[in-house]
């Protein structure tokens, strides 16, 4: 089978169809409060948060931590989110726009940051994993960016999708660094880690819904 000419939706997972930023912040105070920081609110979240993470700590406390104390952080917020992971759910819509966009002969796959064998189980529980040929969790540490996982899960789909017709949609800066490392576009949605002013410095189209997601996704790759 060649390369299709249609358009390709790469997904993100946390922020993105899976509306789990109150669990993020939950996490976040839950884990800043062990190492002694003061809590954060959602907005102060969304306006200082960014990929790579310990930049996000660079802008909070004005240094960047040591890789211990970054290994602690990480810690803390992991076992905090995953024991509160279960109480999140999909954003408004996703597995509407999921279906719709599968049973439209379309094609669409996931790239998240999420710990790959943390990302599959849960996709699993919320019974969407069938609408889409690849989903790929990170594999290794959690201090780097998406671009060379989205590179990795790129050429896996080499064979059937076309990078140019491919349209990534994020609730991060970095999902747009991502996609353009690899060729391809990118939408943003304000449901989940960053303010509005701060995706639009990514200087690619910004919305508030994820079925604006899609059409606009739809009119990129036309």
């Amino acid at each position: 089978m060649g390369k299709q000419q249609a358009p390709h939706i790469v997904w993100d997972w946390n922020g993105t169809l899976f509306h789990d930023i109150d669990v993020v912040i939950k996490a976040t105070n839950a884990s800043f409060e062990e190492i002694g920081l003061p809590p954060i609110t959602l907005e102060r979240y969304r306006e200082l948060y960014c990929v790579p993470v310990p930049r996000f700590y660079e802008r909070l406390l004005g240094r960047l931590p040591t890789d211990e104390q970054w290994e602690v952080m990480d810690e803390a917020f992991h076992r905090h989110y995953w024991s509160l992971a279960d109480s999140a759910g999909l954003a408004e819509g996703a597995g509407e726009l999921l279906a719709d966009w599968q049973a439209g002969g379309l094609t669409q796959s996931m790239c998240s940051l999420a710990p790959h064998d943390r990302l599959l189980p849960i996709v699993r529980t919320h019974g969407i994993e069938h609408h889409f040929i690849r989903v790929d969790g990170r594999v290794g540490n959690s201090a780097g960016g998406k671009a060379e996982h989205m590179e990795r899960h790129v050429a896996a789909l080499a064979a059937t999708v076309d990078p140019a017709r491919i349209v990534v949609i994020g609730d991060a800066v970095d999902d747009a660094v991502a996609a353009a490392h690899v060729g391809a576009r990118a939408v943003l949605y304000t449901g989940g880690s960053h303010s509005r002013t701060s995706l639009a410095e990514a200087g690619v189209p910004v919305v508030d819904t994820l079925a604006e997601a899609v059409t606009e996704a739809r009119r990129l790759a036309a």
